[in-house]
């Protein structure tokens, strides 16, 4: 009996790969108006992403813990008419999840970014958040520098500038936020309460900007935590302003709808290594320090050594 010859191998088009910073929450958040809106922290921590394109269906293979990603990816497809092609999707992270460290909207920009950069696609930075808040709500880091961001529904993208060199103690503390389902308590509760505004933190943390004062943002962030406290309470607040004013620390900021704190520093602070090394001491229910910079956002096209190495246009 003649064998059956067995299935053709479906062919791979082509492959991509890009990275997507995290975050150490936001520099600030807070109501504008009648909407609400943050201030981008991007850092130098990343979610990398790997595809490879082969002759499908539209099908995304990838792993079933990031399914935000895969969302996205499907998404990216359909919108661009590739449903000939299934996606293989490989994703690694050095950001925790749940913790406001913008864990699953670095994963998803990545994934979008590598199927473009695999199909020589040009992806503008406002395509990459319009698919990113279809998916859940994210902040802007897909935007280079700091950006004023509406995390909800997109509706104010403002370009702040590039940020002076400065460093952040990232505090990583027991326990997880889960982003999307506070966010839509956040729209719940909206009509009904007074959230922070955000007017003045922005006006200090702009005006830093365009000064390249890391001690102007550092009073705008921390101006900011203290108002969030009212809506997500972090009982390390005090302590850690306190450790930043021993250490050199130009001030804090925190994540709006997560665990995390950070102690922002100058570049060149002297204090910084003593803040590392202090903060295990200083907080019991801290689980891990993260040293960090503070960058600009943006998607990168290709990665070496964990870090960018050529910024997709």
């Amino acid at each position: 009996m003649r064998r059956k010859a067995p299935d053709r191998e479906p062919q791979i088009i082509a492959r991509g790969m890009a990275g997507a910073p995290g975050t150490c929450g936001e520099l600030a958040q807070g109501s504008l108006g009648d909407r609400l809106a943050m201030v981008t922290c991007p850092v130098d921590m990343y979610a990398v992403a790997s595809v490879e394109l082969r002759e499908g269906s539209g099908r995304v293979i990838g792993p079933s813990e990031s399914r935000k990603a895969l969302e996205a990816a499907e998404r990216t497809l359909e919108e661009l008419s590739r449903t000939d092609l299934d996606a293989h999707l490989r994703l690694q992270s050095a950001l925790p999840g749940g913790k406001g460290m913008g864990s699953s909207t670095a994963d998803i920009l990545a994934a979008v970014g590598a199927i473009h950069i695999a199909l020589g696609i040009h992806l503008s930075p406002g395509r990459l958040a319009d698919i990113a808040l279809a998916v859940e709500p994210t902040d802007g880091v897909m935007y280079p520098g700091v950006v004023l961001f509406d995390h909800l529904h997109g509706t104010i993208r403002r370009p702040l500038g590039n940020p002076p060199p400065m460093r952040v103690v990232v505090l990583e503390f027991g326990g997880s936020v889960d982003t999307q389902a506070f966010n839509q308590q956040v729209r719940q509760e909206k009509r009904d309460r007074s959230y922070p505004r955000l007017d003045d933190a922005l006006d200090l943390i702009e005006e830093g900007i365009a000064r390249g004062s890391a001690a102007l943002i550092g009073k705008g962030a921390t101006r900011s935590a203290r108002a969030y406290q009212s809506v997500l309470y972090k009982p390390q607040m005090e302590a850690a302003i306190e450790l930043g004013r021993q250490t050199g620390a130009v001030g804090v900021n925190v994540a709006h709808s997560g665990t995390v704190m950070g102690l922002l520093f100058a570049e060149d602070a002297p204090g910084i290594g003593w803040a590392v090394r202090a903060a295990p001491a200083r907080f019991q229910d801290l689980t891990t320090v993260h040293l960090c910079r503070l960058i600009g956002g943006g998607v990168v096209s290709a990665i070496r050594g964990g870090s960018p190495i050529d910024s997709h246009p």
